[in-house]
């Protein structure tokens, strides 16, 4: 006699995102405890903003509870790199964690140059938590505007 099973896709992916996890040397959220969720910190990386207007371009990435000076910022060929990392503090005397949902840990974010970004203006503000990056746009790109004379 057969019997019919239940299909959950959802159980299905969670499967795949477990073995892919495993693949890549990733503990899964989800571990092998009955299905409970574990603490884990995760792998991050910084949301960003990405704008522009007539002069220039603009990168705003958010990277809290780092120091200014566990930030790189480098252009070449063509690709504006943004790295750092974001330290796990030590666990204090008499404080036990119950929860870490935050993610720590280096990050590495590129992006390629519009063709119109001049590479060798390029400047990097951190205030508050936030990385704003400036990209000039060169001035060949720029639109010029030409006065047309009547004769």
């Amino acid at each position: 006699m057969n019997a019919l099973t239940h299909w959950d896709p959802f159980r299905e992916l969670e499967d795949v995102q477990h073995r892919l996890s495993s693949f890549l040397g990733r503990r899964s959220p989800r571990g092998e405890n009955d299905g409970k969720e574990t603490i884990t910190t995760a792998q991050w990386t910084p949301l960003v903003d990405i704008t522009e207007d007539d002069k220039e371009n603009h990168i705003k990435a958010e990277v809290p509870e780092i120091k200014k000076n566990e930030i790189r910022v480098t252009v070449e060929n063509g690709v504006l790199v943004i790295s750092g990392e974001r330290k796990f503090a030590t666990e204090e005397k008499g404080k036990r964690y119950h929860r870490i949902e935050r993610s720590y840990g280096s990050f590495v974010r590129s992006f390629d140059l519009p063709d119109d970004a001049d590479a060798t203006k390029v400047n990097a503000e951190f205030k508050d938590g936030v990385l704003a990056v400036r990209i000039a746009k060169s001035d060949a790109a720029r639109p010029k505007q030409i006065e047309v004379k009547v004769a």
